[in-house]
């Protein structure tokens, strides 16, 4: 009997993966604008920096109610939930003309954001067999980094073309077409696929899914925030250290798209090697890499060398694709996933708003670099703590068996 295609038609590729890549555009042609159109309303530029922040914060704040949605609901109705919450943020965003109006359409769409992540990661945990679940997710990761990748350049032609509120509408008309989607797509059946979690019952508090798994998320989850940490680093060190240089804005954004092209190119080839070897051969060498690159990044005093560690940071990144969702699809109990993934993604994004907050505060106390070589150091404790960590507790650390003779 032949087996069943990686991705069935219906169930990820329609279900999931093209839901989220329109999605992705149109929050990626809404981000390169949020500052202008806040100081375009008269924000100060500290405002205006506080209004772009209000998406991870508004992420952050809604990682531990989308677990209790998604547990409650099912993981396709919440995903329609947060698609048309999204829909309204961006029509809030465009019709609105006051600073208020951008404000609040922002938190929303991170609160929106942070449901339908949580919803679409736990509904292909269940549908994934466990050794095509990390190809699964580093695709699902691929996707959304290509989205994120597309959406400003999306958004500059819709601009050019009409005005700048054409990107809020294409926001808008992404998050619709998301929406329409999972609502029109029925997943297929898998013969070889869990049975699906029961909703509705007895529920089970977030405070006691994390009280119960507290070694877990004191272990694994502390290494999933340190890894998340460098991750959001990187996104923000080349810019600044760009700026640090005194290199043009153009320069600075080849080198950083560079970058994001390498790091886009490895998403497959990651999870293959995940379900193959195991999760360890992909994570540990992951951050091993982004940490070397980041500790040479303080002697890069030309743009072809920032270019170099920006290449070195890519590959890094895009060898760890998915790896994160993978490991939280591992080791989450099929009874409470989408509360158990809500505490671990809530790790996720904490660590990925910190590892800019750590740069920007060795820029504040006079030394970037010092900030940068913070973390680098970060990035070989991730790694140490995932070596450390992932085989306790993910049977599918390491795949590749022992040699004859050694134990």
């Amino acid at each position: 009997m032949p087996s069943p295609p990686l991705f069935p038609f219906r169930s990820v590729v329609l279900g999931a993966f093209l839901p989220t890549l329109v999605l992705e555009i149109g929050i990626g042609a809404l981000l390169p604008v949020v500052a202008v159109t806040a100081t375009g309303r008269g924000a100060t530029l500290t405002v205006a920096g506080l209004v772009a922040a209000l998406l991870p914060l508004g992420k952050i704040a809604f990682d531990l109610p989308a677990g209790a949605l998604s547990q409650r609901l099912g993981d396709r109705v919440a995903m329609l939930v947060a698609g048309s919450v999204a829909v309204v943020a961006f029509t809030t965003i465009a019709l609105s003309s006051a600073l208020w109006g951008l404000a609040l359409g922002v938190l929303a769409l991170g609160a929106a954001n942070a449901v339908f992540n949580l919803a679409r990661q736990a509904y292909l945990t269940e549908i994934t067999p466990p050794l095509r679940r990390a190809r699964v997710m580093s695709t699902l990761a691929g996707v959304h980094r290509i989205g994120l990748f597309l959406g400003p350049f999306a958004g500059a032609a819709v601009i050019a073309a009409t005005s700048l509120h054409g990107a809020f509408w294409l926001g808008t008309g992404s998050a619709l077409v998301a929406v329409l989607v999972i609502a029109l797509v029925r997943p297929e059946p898998r013969a070889d696929a869990p049975l699906p979690r029961p909703t509705g019952g007895q529920r089970v508090s977030i405070a006691a899914v994390a009280r119960e798994h507290r070694q877990l998320f004191a272990t694994l989850g502390v290494a999933i925030l340190l890894v998340s940490a460098v991750r959001g680093a990187r996104q923000t060190v080349i810019p600044l250290w760009g700026e640090h240089l005194g290199l043009d804005a153009e320069v600075t954004s080849l080198v950083f798209g560079v970058s994001g092209a390498l790091d886009m190119l490895l998403f497959y080839p990651a999870g293959k090697v995940m379900d193959r070897f195991g999760r360890l051969w992909v994570a540990v060498p992951s951050m091993l890499t982004m940490a070397v690159g980041l500790a040479v990044l303080p002697f890069a005093h030309t743009a072809g060398a920032l270019a170099v560690v920006a290449a070195l940071l890519g590959v890094g990144n895009g060898m760890g694709s998915g790896i994160v969702m993978t490991l939280g699809a591992d080791v989450a109990p099929a009874a409470v996933r989408p509360t158990f993934l809500s505490v671990w993604r809530l790790f996720q994004d904490t660590g990925d708003a910190l590892g800019p907050l750590i740069l920007s505060a060795g820029a504040a106390l006079g030394s970037l670099a010092a900030g940068v070589w913070a973390t680098a150091m970060l990035g070989g404790a991730s790694a140490a703590a995932l070596a450390r960590w992932v085989p306790r507790y993910s049977s599918l650390a390491n795949l590749v068996p022992p040699r004859r003779g050694r134990t």
